[in-house]
């Protein structure tokens, strides 16, 4: 501790550690905290803002790899709050600015990735709803979302809350989903489809429209809770229903780097899931919570943030996987 000044004697200064040094007198050996990587020349902003033109991509020259044939992906997880909805509208974003047509159907009566796109779902709006029960194309219900202009949302509006108990009573009632998107004359790359944290009738048309199910699974204790639940009902769906439909993904979201338990629950997902796990993790990250309540998503809101990249560099590896699926399934 540096020596304090007494009274009328003012205080000698702390002196500075011995430290080696090289033939020119440099230390060569001390390196300062302050000391920027290689990987951290530039300053922090600077970085920010590259990572800001990298994801908003406003020249258009960066693309992501298109499929060969449109993905239907449902992101489902019937555990709430472990990030269904925003990944689904922050992929659905990243996809859509570097290249791909992406349709985003809200299927959650909650409305929340409606919210997320700013598309209008008041009371009124034609939605998945009018879809699903009342068979109107979806065409008629598709909104494109203002500022990106290859996406669009098939909103949910609080009418979705009952479908779950009309459907019951519909003919062909598993399949509702899967008959409006096959019907829908334009070409999409991605159709990603938002579930309920349920595994009612709604996620069931989810399970049938789609080929492919993204499971977002939060790094927590309970995360694994209930998901043996979710992959037997998959497995149903397959043998009863659509045989096409995979677990094609898993995304660790709201992964805290400082606690032993997420590395612990990233461990047991890997070695569960094996290569179906994106190497891409989705931090604990503000900006992801905040975008909402702008009506944008973080890709937008601040497209510089540990957030944004994340969910950029997850939309590049499931572009880049489809391709590398398609090639193996043509070979």
């Amino acid at each position: 501790m540096p020596q304090q000044a007494m009274p009328g004697r003012p205080a000698e200064p702390t002196k500075a550690p011995n430290l080696p040094t090289g033939q020119d007198g440099v230390d060569d050996t001390y390196v300062s905290r302050e000391t920027p990587t290689r990987e951290e020349d530039d300053p922090p902003l600077a970085m920010e803002a590259m990572r800001a033109v990298q994801i908003l991509n406003p020249s258009g020259e960066v693309t992501m790899p298109r499929p060969e044939r449109t993905r239907v992906m449902c992101v489902a997880n019937q555990k709430g709050g472990v990030g269904k909805t925003t990944t689904t509208v922050n992929l659905a974003v990243a996809l859509a600015l570097h290249g791909n047509r992406v349709l985003v159907v809200d299927l959650d009566p909650q409305g929340n990735a409606s919210t997320g796109l700013n598309v209008p779902h008041h009371t009124g709006v034609p939605d998945v709803y009018d879809c699903l029960i009342n068979g109107l194309p979806l065409e008629d219900v598709a909104q494109p979302v203002e500022g990106i202009p290859s996406l669009w949302c098939v909103p949910a509006t609080i009418d979705l809350a009952g479908a779950e108990i009309e459907l019951v009573s519909v003919v062909a009632r598993e399949s509702r989903l899967a008959r409006a998107i096959t019907g829908y004359p334009g070409h999409f790359d991605y159709v990603l489809i938002d579930c309920p944290p349920s595994l009612g009738l709604l996620t069931v048309n989810a399970l049938v429209a789609a080929e492919e199910v993204l499971i977002p699974i939060q790094c927590e204790y309970y995360a694994l809770e209930g998901l043996n639940q979710l992959i037997n009902n998959i497995n149903l769906v397959r043998q009863h229903l659509n045989p096409r439909l995979e677990v094609s993904t898993i995304l660790l979201t709201m992964y805290d780097r400082r606690t032993r338990l997420a590395d612990a629950v990233e461990q047991d997902v890997r070695n569960h899931f094996g290569h179906k796990v994106l190497q891409a993790v989705i931090p604990r990250n503000v900006r992801v919570s905040e975008a909402p309540s702008y009506g944008q998503s973080v890709m937008t809101y601040d497209p510089g943030s540990r957030g944004a990249t994340s969910y950029f560099e997850a939309a590049q590896e499931i572009a880049e996987r489809g391709i590398k699926a398609e090639a193996s399934r043509n070979a």
